[in-house]
């Protein structure tokens, strides 16, 4: 006994021990963790100053900056974005330059090679040395006030110790490398849209790209009034056998169209409260945390008056990206106009080291560069250049193809949007947008005047000899870009006669003004339209309007583009076909439950929704097979394609009708029971099938996906079920949608409402760090203006 009572106490203090170890390593952990928070209160000294910045921040640490110039606040508020959001800012520049693999190893290399084919980090370099004197002042300030922001803190930034890495300083032209990352983001950056329509011109002909790639559909909501005829079907018969789809699709509910977008509208003052132009805006962006935007408010004065302006603000950029300055409020949308060209090369056939130009043969000019692997050998790369851009594709056999992509080209990138922030009417703005450039954008501006305008932002291609629809070869010099359009060729409404604008990511204009924007792939007009009709009901009303009506917009899950197609499958689930399939009774009834709303706890939404896209799958699964033979990675998904599909399932042609069916009734009752195994590969009910189950929120950090489920709980957004979908103006999925909701009038900025999820911290240790979610999930109206200031940290000179 005394022996087993020895070893109980020797047990005892080893557990003790290996407690008290633990807890040691937790409260190491903790201490490590919390030196990486940014000071709140207090006074820093920062080089490079001229006066003291004031930053004061509210109850959810939303900061204002009052400074004496315009280059102290920049400074400032790379000090800030640094210490609050600085990993977030590293991954942006990294994407931007192809370097993320220096801190994820091996997994992020063909990232990086996609990305180093682009060279954008040559071509930063190119677009600060061509910044004006003004513009790199602002630019220099802010990245050493970065620097001296991540130096202060009291540890390295938290990701970094998880990484066991250290962060490198910041330069003048990551901020640059910003932008392309959201080049990246918005724009195509391999030609898929266009190889795609190619794809169906040479294997089914042109009337078949033209019936299901549309230059426009019968949603179109262009702000010009323009439509396009609709294409007939082609004359085609799919005779050949077809796999039947039924086994892939069954298995797996369609996940849909997802368009990376936003909204944008404004209302004349005529039709507001106040008399001022009223502005909304909610970009729709990837859902992660640490959150896209950071929102702030500048306060400086310079020799013409004092100057205030407030909206978010993008980690790693010293401007203000969306807002009102007091005087102008704009908003964005991907503009979604055509950019970039495919370029057939005939390359010598020996080595394919030679192209065809219009000025004789030219070598391919190969660029080659390390991509260094954290934990590894770097990776030799090389990316083979052309006169025009990139090769994507070969070169082969005497062929290949080659991006010309306006991205490449350092005058469509710079930094003169920062005269947004002093623009003083509509007409300042217009100006500002046709000589600022960063990815193409629908830029909506009014001002206190009532004023109201829309134009594109961004460099667009002048084209000769062709339409960019299709790749086609410059080895003639009959086809080329002839530079850019110049800014009083860029098209321009202003102050429509009833009084409102909208865009949501939808074709705007038609005619000449269509031809010189092209098509990169503008979503149907169904939310542009429903924003339209929107607006135009409030206006009929009578009243004039004020922010929450606008909010009210922004929140619309009415599913208008899904009514007929609720009927339709109820016409579908007839007596006839239910008592061939008795299981098809229950479908019936859910989708007799029809709310019209994405709600979350709608289940007619959903099967509807599902319904609709797997009759798309099966019908254009013939198609697909017959393009994807000419570019495996063919997807129609892309197009505009929902009057084609409208059209096939009611003319109900046999030519088109895939092979795998017998026929268009049986086609349809196949894609209702896809719906049925869609419940049943769930592993629940009907009745558990609700919208909300699956639109359920997945916003994580990059670190939340591996892990162990408790550490990312902590690191990401609450699972939360939430309404809306794509094809209404409340845009909400589980990882993408609304990044922010604005309303606000110019001059007028205390009754703003602004509401965004995620926080303003990136530090989970921060009680910042979810401040401000549950009121974008609820769609609470929160103010654009921060609230009293809880801290105040006074930054002075050196």
């Amino acid at each position: 006994m005394a022996a087993w009572r020895t070893r109980l106490r020797w047990l005892s203090a080893v557990l003790g021990g290996l407690a008290l170890l633990v807890a040691a390593a937790v409260a190491w952990g903790w201490w490590q963790l919390r030196g990486s928070l940014p000071p709140l209160d207090g006074e820093r000294t920062v080089a490079g100053l001229t006066a003291p910045v004031k930053i004061e921040r509210d109850a959810a640490s939303v900061p204002t900056l009052t400074g004496a110039t315009r280059r102290d606040v920049a400074r400032a508020t790379g000090y800030l974005h640094a210490q609050d959001r600085f990993f977030q800012m590293d991954l942006l520049r990294r994407r931007g330059a192809g370097e993320l693999s220096e801190l994820f190893g091996t997994v992020a290399v063909d990232l990086d090679k996609s990305a180093r084919l682009h060279g954008f980090r040559r071509t930063a370099t190119q677009v600060v040395a061509s910044a004006g004197s003004a513009e790199r002042a602002v630019l220099t300030a802010y990245t050493e006030g970065v620097n001296a922001g991540l130096a202060a803190l009291g540890n390295v930034p938290w990701e970094y110790l998880v990484l066991r890495t250290a962060p490198q300083p910041w330069r003048e032209e990551d901020s640059v490398l910003c932008i392309y990352a959201m080049w990246f983001d918005l724009q195509d950056s391999r030609g898929s849209f266009e190889l795609n329509r190619d794809a169906l011109r040479v294997t089914l002909g042109s009337a078949t790209m033209d019936f299901l790639a549309p230059r426009g559909n019968s949603w179109d909501a262009a702000l010009d009034g323009s439509t396009f005829a609709p294409a007939p079907p082609p004359a085609l018969r799919f005779e050949a056998p077809a796999a039947d789809p039924a086994a892939g699709f069954a298995a797996l509910e369609p996940a849909g169209k997802e368009v990376v977008g936003s909204n944008a509208f404004a209302l004349s003052g005529a039709h507001t409260a106040t008399g001022a132009a009223l502005v909304a805006n909610d970009m729709h962006l990837n859902l992660g945390v640490p959150h896209v935007w950071y929102r702030a408010v500048f306060q400086w004065t310079d020799a013409t008056a004092p100057r205030r302006v407030v909206g978010v603000t993008l980690p790693g950029l010293p401007f203000m990206v969306v807002g009102s300055n007091g005087h102008v409020a704009w908003g964005f949308t991907d503009a979604y106009v055509d950019t970039s060209d495919v370029i057939t090369i005939a390359t010598e056939i020996t080595a394919n080291s030679f192209y065809k130009t219009p000025d004789g043969w030219k070598e391919i000019e190969e660029r080659k560069e390390e991509i260094r692997v954290k934990g590894e050998k770097p990776v030799p790369f090389t990316a083979r250049w052309t006169r025009w851009g990139p090769v994507i594709d070969g070169p082969k056999d005497g062929h290949g193809l080659v991006l010309r992509w306006s991205a490449h080209d350092a005058e469509a990138t710079n930094l003169h949007f920062l005269d947004m922030e002093t623009a003083l009417t509509t007409a300042e703005g217009l100006a500002v947008a046709h000589h600022a450039s960063f990815p193409n954008e629908n830029i909506i501006i009014g001002d206190t005047a009532g004023d109201i305008a829309w134009t594109i932002l961004g460099r667009v291609p002048r084209r000769v000899g062709y339409d960019g629809r299709v790749p086609v070869s410059w080895g003639y010099g009959d086809r080329r870009w002839d530079g850019y359009l110049k800014p009083e060729e860029i098209p321009v409404i202003t102050n429509p006669a009833e009084g409102a604008l909208w865009t949501a990511n939808n074709r705007a204009v038609g005619g000449e003004a269509y031809a010189k924007l092209g098509d990169s792939g503008y979503d149907d007009g169904a939310r542009g339209g429903q924003i339209r009709d929107d607006l135009r009901a409030l206006l009929a009303s009578g009243r004039k309007a004020v922010p929450a009506d606008l909010l009210a917009i922004q929140l619309d899950d009415r599913a208008l583009f899904l009514d007929r197609w609720q009927k339709f499958l109820l016409a579908v689930l007839d007596d006839q076909a239910v008592a061939q399939n008795p299981s098809r009774a229950a479908l019936r009834d859910a989708v007799r439950t029809w709310s019209g709303r994405a709600d979350t706890g709608s289940v007619a939404y959903r099967v509807v929704r599902s319904f609709r896209l797997h009759v798309a799958e099966r019908t254009f699964a013939p198609f697909a097979e017959q393009a994807q033979r000419e570019y495996p990675a063919f997807s129609w998904h892309g197009f505009r394609y929902e009057d084609a599909l409208w059209l096939l399932v009611h003319a109900r042609p046999a030519k088109l009708l895939t092979p795998a069916q017998p026929s268009w009734a049986a086609l349809l009752l196949a894609a209702a029971d896809d719906v049925t195994a869609d419940v049943a590969k769930t592993g629940g009910s009907l009745a558990h099938f609700t919208w909300g189950a699956r639109n359920t929120l997945a916003m994580q950090h990059p670190f939340g996906r591996f892990l162990p489920a408790a550490v990312a709980r902590l690191l990401d957004m609450p699972a939360v079920q939430l309404p809306g979908d794509s094809d209404m103006p409340r845009v909400l999925g589980p990882r993408f949608g609304q990044s922010e909701r604005l309303v606000v009038s110019p001059g007028h900025e205390a009754e703003g409402i602004f509401e965004m999820p995620g926080g303003q911290s990136g530090h989970p240790l921060s009680p910042y760090y979810r401040a401000g979610h549950e009121a974008w999930v609820q769609g609470a109206a929160t103010p654009l203006l921060p609230g009293p200031a809880q801290h105040t940290l006074t930054l002075k000179p050196q």
